[in-house]
């Protein structure tokens, strides 16, 4: 069934130049409430410069960024309400306590001091923080921080939801409270925005993807359309050895249809057709071949084999 309620969030054909370098080219794409768009690309492929665009940190050269269908200005209080954005380093005052901080947020969005307090209280329990409430901000972990700035956002309750690099700092415990606090956001019809580099948690919550490269949206689209983009009937194999074998890496250059060996000391990971009879035909040459193989088996589609496939190479 196609989804027809209107876009929450609307990008056509943004671009963002600094000087001679454009950081953003020709962006667009809409997202409606409980869509999460999760962002991946190499440092420097313009990921944090289209979020800060999007929440009218940074103007745009060309192009139209739409919000709950009005177009975005940076002289639009209200309409800029709407939009919650975490950087990836969020800014605190350090001696205030957690609590006096977020109530100064509040007062900034003309919230009562009840209404404030009642939802400082609220997202706090929802970040895992109450017990911090009265500590000030300078005694906290980089991890507790993420956090702060994830509930000093959520405080107004936005609309759209933009976070940069959010799980950087947190512990594994938190990774999986914090994948649990966007499933809950995405449920209430919110649109969200992730950028983030640990792709393999990414591809349990979000429920569109958008690859980056050189300020291009190269791929876009549902997590299982961008997981199977590209394919072409192959994917990426991982097979461990029982022992080193000297020339591996000359005998796999020999079977067909084999390419991209990437060797590390007795894990193997190598490019082949993909499919059930195509992986018993590969496992029977290895074995006729004589290489001691330990374990092996195509790696599942998602994300992360999906970037890897894009061949897209860190920015320097």
């Amino acid at each position: 069934m196609v989804d027809v309620s209107p876009p929450l969030v609307s990008i056509e054909h943004v671009h963002v130049q600094f000087g001679p370098l454009m950081a953003v080219r020709d962006v667009s794409f809409q997202l409606r409430g409980g869509d999460l768009l999760g962002l991946i690309g190499p440092n420097g492929a313009g990921k944090t410069t289209l979020l800060r665009a999007i929440a009218a940190l940074q103007p745009t050269h060309f192009g139209t960024i739409r919000i709950l269908g009005e177009t975005l200005q940076p002289d639009a209080p209200e309409l800029l309400s709407h939009v919650g954005f975490t950087p990836d380093t969020p800014a605190f005052y350090d001696e205030l306590t957690v609590r006096d901080f977020l109530r100064f947020i509040g007062t900034g969005y003309d919230l009562s001091r009840r209404e404030t307090d009642e939802r400082i209280d609220f997202w706090l329990e929802k970040v895992w923080l109450t017990e911090k409430a009265e500590t000030k901000i300078k005694g906290l972990s980089r991890g507790m921080k993420q956090r702060i700035g994830i509930a000093r956002t959520l405080l107004p309750n936005p609309s759209v939801i933009l976070l940069d690099e959010p799980s950087a700092g947190l512990d594994p415990a938190g990774r999986v409270q914090f994948r649990q606090l966007l499933c809950n956001l995405r449920d209430q019809s919110k649109a969200l925005i992730v950028s983030s580099h640990i792709l393999s948690d990414m591809g349990e919550y979000c429920t569109h993807a958008g690859i980056m490269s050189q300020g291009r949206m190269v791929q876009f689209g549902t997590v299982s359309h961008v997981a199977a983009h590209g394919s072409d009937g192959r994917c990426r194999y991982t097979m461990t050895l029982a022992r080193p074998v000297n020339g591996l890496k000359e005998t796999l250059a020999d079977i067909e249809n084999l390419k991209g060996v990437n060797i590390d000391n007795q894990r193997v990971i190598f490019e082949y057709l993909s499919g059930a009879d195509h992986s018993a035909k590969l496992l029977a040459e290895l074995v006729k071949r004589s290489i001691p193989v330990a374990s092996f088996a195509p790696n599942t589609a998602g994300l992360e084999e999906a970037y890897l496939r894009s061949g897209i190479r860190q920015v320097d």
